[in-house]
C-alpha cells in the first residue's frame, strides 16, 4: 500500500460543494448527498440520521429488502426525534435505493460503509469505492473492530479512508469514533468531524490504531465479565442486567468510569483515590479470558435471556422502542444540565435553528 501525498490546497480544490447555510462556519455545513453501503441495523441507522438532517441518501444493500429496512428504521427515528426535540427539523432528504456500490457513491460528498464485518469483503468494497468516487469524497467505514490500515490495503487513495464507528441506534446515540490509518490526511479527519458534528454527533478522534478502538474495548471488558458470571453460576442474566441498570449504569451518562471512582468516593484526586483504595483486586476478575461457547453454556444463556424477556413480556420491537424512549429521556435530562451528551443535543438544536427558516 502506497500512501498518496495530500495537501490542503489540493484537498480544497477538489472538495465537493456543500449546502449553503446562514452561518459561514464550515463546522455548520452539511453535505448535500451521502452514499450508504449496507442496509443492516447500522447502515439503515446512518441513513435515518442523515435523511432527518436534510441530506439526500443513496443506499446500496446486497440482500433483498434494503428499502424496507431503511424505511422501517426511518420510521423509528422520526418517532424518536418527535420526542427528542421541539426544534423544527429541516426538510427531509431523499432516499434512493440503487443497484450497485458505484451508483451509491456517484456524486456524493461522503460514503458511509456499513457492510458485514468481514475483512476481505470490506477491502474489496472499499477498493471499488475508491476507484468510483471523486477525488474529494470522504470514505468512512462503520467497522467496530477492524483497523483502518487493514481496510486501506487495497485502495488507490488510502488516505481518504477513515473509520467512523457509531453506536446503535445510530440516529440517537451521538458518539462516533474517528480513526485514521497509516495513510492519513489531517484535513480529512477535520472535515469528517465537521460533518458528523453538524448532524448532531460527538466525534471522538482515536489518536492511535487499536483493535476495538476505545468504547468497544471498555464495553467488551464488561461483556466478558458478565459472561463469566453466568458461566460460573455466580449470577443470572437478569441479575447482571439489574446490577448495571440500577447502579453504576445510571452514573455513566454523567461521569465516565474514571471520574466515577474518585468523585463517588469523595476523594479530591485520582492520586488520593488510589492511595486510599488501591487498584482493586485483580485476581477477582477474568477479563483476559472468554468462556468457551459450548452448547451447554449457550443453552444456559438462551434459557435465562428468554426467561427475562418472558417475565418483562416484551417483543424485540418493544425492546427497541423502550431503548429509544429511554435514550430520549436521558438525552433530554442531560440537555437540561447542558452536560455530556446533552450538550451535544443542545448544540445540534442550535444548528437546526440556524438552518431552518422561521
Amino acid at each position: 500500500m502506497k500512501c498518496a501525498r495530500s495537501t490542503n490546497s489540493t484537498f480544497l480544490s477538489t472538495r465537493p460543494t456543500f449546502m449553503s447555510e446562514s452561518s459561514t462556519s464550515m463546522s455548520e455545513r452539511v453535505p448535500r448527498a451521502v452514499g450508504v453501503l449496507g442496509t443492516g441495523v447500522i447502515g439503515s441507522g446512518w441513513a435515518a440520521r442523515f435523511i432527518l438532517n436534510g441530506i439526500d441518501v443513496k443506499v446500496y444493500g446486497r440482500s433483498p429488502g434494503a428499502l424496507e429496512r431503511v424505511q422501517e428504521r426511518l420510521t423509528k427515528a422520526r418517532r424518536a426525534y418527535r420526542r427528542l426535540t421541539q426544534v423544527t427539523l429541516p426538510t427531509e432528504g431523499s432516499l434512493t435505493v440503487v443497484k450497485s456500490a458505484a451508483d451509491a457513491v456517484h456524486g456524493v460528498e461522503l460514503v458511509q460503509e456499513s457492510a458485514p464485518e468481514r475483512l476481505e469483503l470490506k477491502q474489496q468494497l472499499l477498493a471499488e469505492v475508491s476507484r468510483a468516487t471523486a477525488p474529494g469524497t470522504l470514505i468512512c467505514s462503520s467497522t467496530s473492530g477492524l483497523t483502518p490500515s487493514l481496510l486501506q490495503a487495497e485502495m488507490e487513495h488510502p488516505e481518504r479512508l477513515l473509520v467512523a464507528h457509531p453506536f446503535n441506534p445510530v440516529y440517537l446515540v451521538p458518539l462516533v469514533e474517528l480513526c485514521a490509518g497509516q495513510c492519513k490526511a489531517q484535513e480529512h479527519l477535520t472535515r469528517a468531524a465537521e460533518i458528523y458534528r453538524a448532524v448532531g454527533m460527538h466525534p471522538l478522534v482515536v489518536r492511535n490504531e487499536v483493535d476495538g478502538f476505545i468504547a468497544n474495548r471498555l464495553q467488551t471488558a464488561a461483556w466478558r465479565e458478565a459472561l463469566w458470571l453466568v458461566h460460573d453460576d455466580l449470577a443470572t442474566v437478569q441479575e447482571i442486567d439489574d446490577a448495571v441498570r440500577y447502579s453504576f449504569g445510571l452514573r455513566r451518562p454523567i461521569l465516565g468510569p474514571i471520574l466515577t471512582y474518585f468523585v463517588g468516593t469523595g476523594q479530591t484526586s485520582m492520586r488520593a483515590y488510589f492511595e486510599k483504595w488501591g487498584a482493586g483486586r485483580r485476581s477477582s476478575s477474568r477479563l483476559e479470558e472468554v468462556p468457551e461457547f459450548t452448547d451447554a453454556f449457550l443453552d444456559k444463556l438462551t434459557e435465562q435471556s428468554n426467561a427475562q424477556s418472558s417475565a418483562e413480556n416484551m417483543t424485540l420491537l418493544e425492546y427497541e422502542q423502550k431503548l429509544d424512549d429511554g435514550l430520549v429521556a436521558v438525552l433530554r435530562a442531560l440537555r437540561s444540565q447542558n452536560y455530556g451528551a446533552g450538550e451535544t443535543l443542545a448544540r445540534w438544536e442550535q444548528r437546526l435553528r440556524d438552518r431552518v427558516p422561521h
